[in-house]
This record gives structure tokens, sequence and C-alpha cells, in this order.
């Protein structure tokens, strides 16, 4: 038809195409793969994911030449094995076993377990000469060494004079804080220091001397917690209500040998269990034996129920007493009842009712 760009058919299959078209591009995004966070953070974990304790086989291996399957058998994570394969690969040459702490990734908990496994090939090793222990630094340098405290010499007086590397005096440094050293044995311990470098350090360390070992702090009978109590060797949990039990009735411990009189605890536990306790006397809870009520002093397992009659008794004929001596004179009480009542009674009057 005159006066048309384009046919009848020629529009409907435009119209057709179109459609077509935007479905297959629609097709086309909806199957390209999507970043997926979750499989992001699974891949991360692996790479420190450390292999099962059963399929670990130590053995020795050179640092230089070991490859990434014989890390990954030692135990290393994929990402340890990788960092010390890239260390290598920048240039690094291990020439001392001391020099694989010094490889990023590698801690110092690894390092100590690698370490009685490392094997320096004779290629890569530093030549004797260069630790002698006569000497630690070159006779050309400025500073010698002279005599230091093990436990507060500083990193760098390390370096200045030639005993370690930086990184070597700093994880040095952190190794003596945390673990104290007091002796050549602990000093050639530290797994930065190589045989030679303690021979040739011998000269100049001085050592502090080794801290008295600190007795364990002893329970306090009257103030302990059933937790506390249940620390102590030789208390189990039935024992542990046994004794709050007792001590309530008493009104606390006026001597730790009371602990025997506690039903639950046995002969052979008692001397055990003395070692570990002490006792306040200060705290204990004292009863007013001129006008505390009947069933208070009846409460106290001191208290015979005889004893517990004549007190009463005469307690309303005179009045009270202001000494245990007293009540022994008027035979409320023997000699051996006054002596174990006695912690635990206080004499009041009308005035004031205070001891």
């Amino acid at each position: 038809m005159a006066g048309k760009l384009f046919t009848d058919r020629e529009i409907r299959t435009v119209a057709l195409f179109v459609p077509l078209a935007a479905l297959v591009v629609l097709a086309f995004a909806l199957a390209r793969p999507r970043g997926d966070e979750s499989a992001a953070r699974r891949a991360e974990a692996e790479m420190e994911l450390r292999p099962p304790a059963d399929s670990v086989r130590m053995r020795h291996f050179d640092p230089n030449t070991v490859d990434y399957d014989t890390l990954r058998a030692l135990g290393l994570t994929p990402q340890e094995a990788v960092s010390l394969l890239k260390f290598r690969a920048s240039g690094k040459v291990f020439r001392i076993a001391e020099d694989v702490a010094l490889c990023y990734g590698i801690d110092d908990s690894l390092f100590r377990r690698l370490r009685p496994w490392i094997r320096i090939g004779r290629r890569y090793a530093i030549a004797p000469r260069d630790y002698r222990p006569g000497r630690i630094v070159d006779e050309r340098r400025a500073l010698r060494p002279r005599p230091f405290r093990i436990d507060t010499v500083s990193a760098r007086y390390l370096r200045a004079i030639g005993a370690l590397s930086k990184r070597q005096a700093e994880a040095f440094v952190r190794w003596r804080d945390a673990s104290g050293i007091y002796d050549m044995e602990e000093l050639a311990a530290c797994y930065v220091v190589s045989d030679s470098v303690a021979r040739a350090l011998a000269p100049y360390v001085l050592f502090p001397e080794r801290p008295a070992p600190s007795a364990p702090a002893r329970v306090e009978l009257n103030t302990a917690d059933s937790a506390a109590l249940r620390s102590v060797a030789g208390i189990g949990e039935r024992t542990v209500g046994a004794i709050l039990r007792y001590r309530e009735r008493l009104g606390g411990f006026h001597r730790a040998e009371q602990l025997a009189e506690v039903p639950g605890v046995t002969e052979r536990n008692y001397e055990r269990i003395l070692q570990q306790i002490s006792c306040d006397s200060f705290v204990i809870r004292k009863i007013d034996v001129n006008f505390a009520a009947p069933n208070e002093l009846a409460s106290h397992p001191y208290m015979a129920p005889t004893t517990l009659r004549r007190l009463l008794k005469y307690r309303q004929l005179k009045g009270g007493w202001s000494t245990a001596e007293e009540m022994i004179e008027d035979h409320i009480l023997t000699r051996e009842e006054a002596a174990r009542l006695a912690p635990y009674l206080r004499f009041g009057t009308d005035s004031g009712r205070g001891e």
C-alpha cells in the first residue's frame, strides 16, 4: 500500500519478535549465577578448618622444600599452609627452624608443635661459624653485650646485640612475660632461642629468683556458701548440706575441729578437710542466756534437755547470771558443758542486755 513504510506482514513479524527477544534476554539474566554470601563464608571457614586429629601424621620436614599436601598432613589449615608457601615464594629462605615463626599465619602455639619436626637442609642452613658461642655480635658492632637481667631485658636490646631478629625478640619477650624464665634450661626451651644463641647468651644472663609457691587460700567455715564448701576436697554434696544445717543450729563454728561433729564427715576425710579450711570465731551468733526464749535455747545442739530444764527453773528464781562460772557454781552447767557453750553465750542485763 502506497505511503506505508512497513507492510502489515512485517509489522506482525516485529510485534511477535520483540516479546520473544525480551523473554530470551530475561532468561539469560535469570540463568546468570549470582554471588552466594553463604558459600563465600563456607569457603572462608574451610580455609581455617584444621584436619581431623586422627589424620595428622607428624614427620620431619624442611620448610624450604615442603609441599602443600605435606603441610596439610602435618595438621596445618589450608590458610596456614598457603601462608607458608607464599612466604617462601616471596624469596624467604628458612635458615634456622625459628625462621618459621616469622611466617605470617604461623602463630606461637603452632610453631611449638612443629618445632621438633623441622629439619633445615644443609643447602639452606646457616654455617656454624655464624653462631659461634664465643660471641653474639660482630666485633665491628658498636654495642657489645653486657650482663643483663632476663626478666627485664627489652626486645630492642636483644636486637641491638645481634642475639635475635626483631620478630624473634618480640616473640621471646611475650614468652618470658607469659611463662617466666629462671634458669638456662628454661631460656633454651623458648622456641625462638636456638641452642647456639643460648650458649652465647649464657655468660651475660642474670636470672631472677624463682618465686615461692603460694599456699592455696583456705575456705572460711562461717561465711562459705555451698559452692565454696563443695570446692574443698573431701566434702561432697550431701556433706555440704549437713555442714550448713549444723552451722545454723550452732550459730557458727568456734573452732574448725567442730567439723568432726557434723554427720557425714568421716574420720578419713576429717584430717584432709582440716588442711583446707579456716574458722573466724568473731562472726558466730550468740544466745542471751538470761533472756532467750526456751525454744531458742533448746535448738542449740550443745544444750541437753536436762540442762535446759535446770537453767529455766533456776533462771526464774534467780533472774540470771553474769558469767559462765556462776552457772557452774549453781550446778546448771558442768565444766565440760560450760567449755562448749561459753563461746555461744552472752549475759544480758535488764538495763541494756549487753554482754
